[in-house]
């Protein structure tokens, strides 16, 4: 249990000075409820001695007032702490991760679950948010009442003191049991949230493919099995904990009839005065009332420490180096010296060395899988290269911080992901400071003006998560203005006019131009006229850099560009014969 309460402690993080505070004011409620018993004591005494007069009761009324005003004041204030505590340690701990997914290589999230990450962020913190300070302040403010109580329990008569000591010390190994039984169950419990999470999460994205293979009710056996075996782990949860529940409860009842027993005994035989006894019984209920609010707290203190757990399972997350330097580079010429990456066992790239000159254009060619996204990703630092080196005006990029290296790149990806935000907050994560009249220029250059302007709401307007509410065209146009906004020095393209539509691409290649103009371009497409006017093309086919060169040399060249060249003019020129 010390374990689990460092574990606590730690993860409270910032929050400690608020759980301290909290567990002050339990303290402080603890002895605003003495007062409370001290005027029970003062009317049992007044009524057990035939005391004449008003004085035991305005006594009696003074300690109720002071009892309830001091319970309410610390109560609030408790509770104030514990929910301040709660949410911000949670909150702080979901920056921290997503801070740190900014700097774990992309090959993290193709070999684990997105959802495992998901589940952790939403189901398991939620947990935390919601118990780790409640069980905490309530299990230890919960032993220091039952500790005043037994104090005074000892003070009318140490006999019946004795009684309650002994109530306690096994109803807390009664606890300590179940918690011991459920440190076996409780992570299996967590685990089985979180995959949970993954398995509804990966339904929900899927859903179309469900959908179209009409396997609606019948491809859905991951989240079937997912839902099962959590049921079941929380069955088996509350199964233990009802059955060590009950024998609580029985404990604690026994020992009060006990104790009221005892009382009534010891009054009989002379060796209790009145009072005394009719306060031990009164007691004895209140000491357990608190015994059992510590031991509910002890009961959900293994969940909690099981989801700090889980939680602190994304601080092994394998981080890109963060040693590197601020640099601002004066040239953008590129460089890559024998370069290999590989995922996993598969390798990729094999042996790359190319340079690429400040300020003009590449476009890569080749068969789907040959390498060539993986190249730019590499380039951007995704990933870090397995051998070899990529520099940028000669230096690695590995020497760089993500951040400043980030600042001399802009990519438009074939698949683009927006988020769910207003279309004029999407093309501002390109320049997060930029004007509204900034980004109403991007948005003309990239040829998206006229269809946003058309939309109820115009740049205000929300789009759904992914973009999901727009065409593929028109999320690939809103992605150039992004990245138009930003204005790097080295632009990215992964077949950025593949979604476009006939009648805007014209006025989009010109928009690109636009964009491209006195940069460093990297450009990866399967159009010829895309790459004819590149400065130079790289041919790549299985990982290795096979022809380089300008249109007009690799055309009279047999290989892999001419047979790419043939195969867009035959692709151009096909038409089905009637």
């Amino acid at each position: 249990m010390l374990n689990i309460l460092k574990k606590l402690w730690d993860f409270a993080g910032e929050e400690r000075k608020n759980v301290n505070a909290s567990i002050g004011m339990g303290f402080l409620y603890a002895v605003f409820h003495m007062f409370q018993v001290g005027a029970i004591y003062y009317v049992v005494l007044a009524l057990t001695e035939h005391e004449q007069g008003y004085s035991a009761a305005w006594t009696a009324l003074l300690l109720l007032v002071i009892s309830i005003a001091g319970k309410t004041v610390t109560n609030y204030f408790s509770q104030l702490q514990q929910t301040h505590a709660g949410y911000f340690m949670v909150a702080n701990k979901r920056v921290a991760i997503g801070n740190k997914l900014k700097t774990v290589p992309m090959g993290y999230f193709n070999s684990s679950n997105l959802g495992e990450i998901t589940g952790v962020v939403t189901t398991v913190l939620e947990e935390l948010e919601n118990t780790g300070p409640v069980v905490l302040v309530n299990m230890l403010g919960g032993l220091m009442n039952a500790l005043v109580f037994l104090e005074l329990v000892l003070i009318f008569d140490w006999r019946v003191g004795l009684l309650a000591v002994a109530g306690t010390i096994l109803y807390l190994l009664i606890t300590s049991s179940m918690e011991r039984k459920s440190a076996k169950i409780a992570p299996k419990r967590q685990a089985s949230e979180a995959r949970m999470v993954s398995a509804v999460l990966e339904q929900i994205q899927g859903m179309s493919v469900i959908k179209s293979f009409n396997l609606t009710g019948k491809g859905d056996k991951k989240v079937r099995d997912a839902l099962e075996e959590n049921r079941r782990y929380n069955f088996a949860m509350e199964r233990l904990f009802t059955s060590y529940t009950m024998a609580q409860g029985f404990v604690l009842q026994a020992f009060g009839v006990l104790i009221m027993l005892a009382a009534v005994y010891f009054y009989l035989h002379g060796t209790m005065s009145l009072a005394n006894t009719l306060m031990s019984i009164i007691i004895s209920f209140l000491v357990f009332s608190q015994i059992e609010s510590a031991g509910s707290g002890m009961a959900m203190l293994r969940l909690v420490g099981s989801s700090i757990d889980h939680a602190n399972q994304t601080d092994v997350i394998p981080q890109m180096d963060e040693g590197g330097s601020a640099i601002h580079p004066e040239s953008h010429d590129i460089m890559l010296e024998n370069v290999h990456f590989s995922y996993g066992n598969k390798e990729i790239l094999r042996g790359i060395t190319v340079h690429l000159p400040d300020k003009t254009t590449t476009a890569i060619v080749g068969p789907s899988g040959s390498g060539k996204t993986t190249m730019c990703n590499l380039i951007a630092r995704f990933w870090d290269v397995n051998q070899g080196s990529i520099r940028i005006d000669g230096k690695d990029v590995r020497e760089y911080t993500l951040e400043s290296l980030m600042d001399q790149i802009s990519m438009v990806f074939q698949n683009v992901y927006l988020f769910a935000d207003t279309i004029e907050n999407n093309i501002k994560f390109g320049k997060p400071d930029a004007t509204h009249e900034e980004v109403v220029a991007a948005a003309r250059q990239a040829c998206c003006d006229t269809f946003i302007e058309a939309l109820p709401d115009g740049y205000q307007t929300v789009i759904g998560e992914g973009g999901a509410s727009l065409s593929g065209g028109e999320k690939q146009r809103i992605s150039i203005a992004r990245a138009m906004i930003k204005d790097a020095p080295i632009v990215i393209l992964d077949e950025a006019t593949a979604n476009i539509d006939p009648e805007n691409e014209d006025r989009l290649q010109k928009a690109i131009e636009a964009l491209t103009r006195d940069k460093t371009i990297i450009m990866i497409a399967h159009r010829l006229k895309t790459v004819r006017n590149a400065d130079q093309i790289l041919a790549i086919d299985k990982g290795e850099l096979v022809q380089k060169g300008r249109h007009e040399e690799l055309i009279k060249q047999k290989g892999l560009y001419a047979d790419f060249v043939t195969g867009r003019q035959e692709a151009i020129g096909w038409k089905l014969q009637k």
